[in-house]
């Protein structure tokens, strides 16, 4: 399944190359699908009915409907070749802010139009096509006239320049003339939280006492006590407090960590990788890194101490059309994570719910550190659960979009035993579904 998903993700590429490429070729032809339909119906019917059988009435009706595509056609590209440089200018005429926004709400970004009205017959409209995957809507102010542009944007992205294709059509939407303006732009389309209102405390945790194994229990001196619970071993009980007060009380052993006091964040990219830079996001914004922190993330050489700085990694760490290279091994070398990671630093590794490229690298990384590492795996619609088990139980794993009907989909059984995985490896391993804002641990217990 997973070579399926590589095969398929490389064909779509391809496929999205040959479209654009179409396109933009396409995009010189004058005549919508409407009009040449319309001129080959009108051609055949003239053919075949008009000169062949001498049928007036069909033939009238044939040099009419070539007669309005002509006139269309003549309409708009004398229009458009007219209207052109207007636009350019008013493109060029326009200083662009810097938009800062979240993926998935409309924004007004503050490019404006004129609405032409005097166009005969005509209409003007545009689309933003590079940053990729922005919906656009033209809405018109009827207080000045202007058309003010809203877009949508559906992932994360950071932009130096926008793209928009004019077009300028007929009525009839027979004919159109087309063209590209480029604008520069500083946008910043940060990934969406959805769900997330707080994670589980991300700083990890380092053993006191140095234990050279990360996968080995940090247990000190036995100096904690709890109520007596059925399994603890009957060697725990404190036999004199239970013959004073007949309560049972064990003796435990004391968890003998301390928090990191470094603490070094990485966010991976690859397919459906969305919802970790989402979840990277949400704990660079609100705390859950504790204090200090470095960030870094695959794309970006450059690393982050500050929200202000990890903001842009994030965003820019989606490059449509290509894939970043594993970098996690670089950024711990970056940091003097030679080997074995320092006895006071931490690494969090935000990654996509989805197995890609990425596991061996990271399976060859956790094998090579000591850690402590922890691995934040994120997706979307993963967790579902009925209303009887809103409990302290993990009740199922079930994909909305399966790995057969979503090549970025994930198997259940794929992902538990990718988290089994890296557990195995001595990492802590923490599963957060970004539309529920639920969070699970390695054993699939809710956090």
């Amino acid at each position: 399944m997973s070579g399926y998903k590589h095969v398929h993700q490389r064909l779509s590429q391809r496929f999205s190359r040959l479209k654009a490429r179409f396109y933009r070729l396409f995009g010189w032809f004058p005549l919508t699908v409407a009009g040449v339909a319309v001129t080959l119906v009108c051609v055949l019917a003239l053919r075949g009915f008009g000169y062949g059988r001498m049928d007036l009435v069909v033939f009238a009706l044939t040099i009419c409907g070539l007669s309005l595509v002509g006139l269309s056609l003549v309409m708009v590209t004398g229009s458009g070749l007219l209207i052109k440089p207007r636009v350019h200018k008013a493109v060029m005429d326009q200083s662009a802010p810097a938009l800062s926004v979240e993926a998935g709400y409309p924004n007004v970004s503050g490019f404006v139009m004129p609405a032409w009205s005097w166009l005969p017959l005509m209409s003007l409209e545009w689309q933003i096509v590079s940053p990729e995957q922005l919906r656009t809507v033209n809405r018109l102010d009827t207080d000045t006239g202007l058309l003010e542009e809203e877009v949508t944007p559906g992932q994360r992205c950071l932009s130096a320049a926008v793209t928009r294709r004019f077009v300028l059509r007929d009525v009839l939407g027979l004919c159109r003339f087309s063209w590209h303006e480029t604008q520069p732009a500083q946008w910043q389309i940060l990934p969406l939280t959805g769900k997330l209102r707080t994670l589980p405390v991300l700083r990890s945790m380092d053993a006191e006492d140095g234990i050279p194994n990360p996968a080995g229990l940090p247990e000190g001196d036995r100096m904690d006590i709890r109520r007596y619970a059925p399994g603890d071993s009957t060697r725990d009980i404190l036999w004199r407090v239970y013959a004073r007060n007949r309560h049972l009380n064990v003796r435990l052993a004391e968890r003998s960590v301390f928090y990191a006091e470094r603490t070094l964040a990485y966010l991976i990219t690859g397919p459906a990788d969305e919802a970790a830079a989402g979840v990277a996001r949400f704990a660079v914004t609100h705390g859950a890194l504790g204090s200090p922190w470095i960030f870094g993330a695959d794309g970006s050489d450059y690393v982050a101490s500050t929200t202000a700085a990890a903001l842009p990694l994030i965003a820019g760490s989606r490059k449509p059309g290509q894939q970043n290279s594993y970098g996690l091994e670089e950024f711990l070398r970056g940091q003097g994570q030679h080997g074995n990671a320092s006895a006071h630093s931490a690494c969090i590794v935000f990654a996509p719910a989805t197995t890609g490229p990425w596991v061996v690298p990271l399976q060859q990384t956790l094998a090579r550190h000591a850690g402590p590492f922890s691995i934040v795996l994120a997706a979307d619609g993963l967790i579902n659960e009925s209303p009887a088990s809103l409990g302290n139980t993990f009740k199922k794993i079930v994909l909305e979009n399966s790995a057969q009907d979503d090549p970025n989909g994930v198997n259940s059984t794929e992902l538990q035993n990718l988290m089994a995985d890296f557990s195995r490896r001595g990492a802590y391993v923490l599963l957060i579904d970004r539309q529920s804002g639920q969070s699970f641990d390695q054993r699939l217990k809710r956090v």
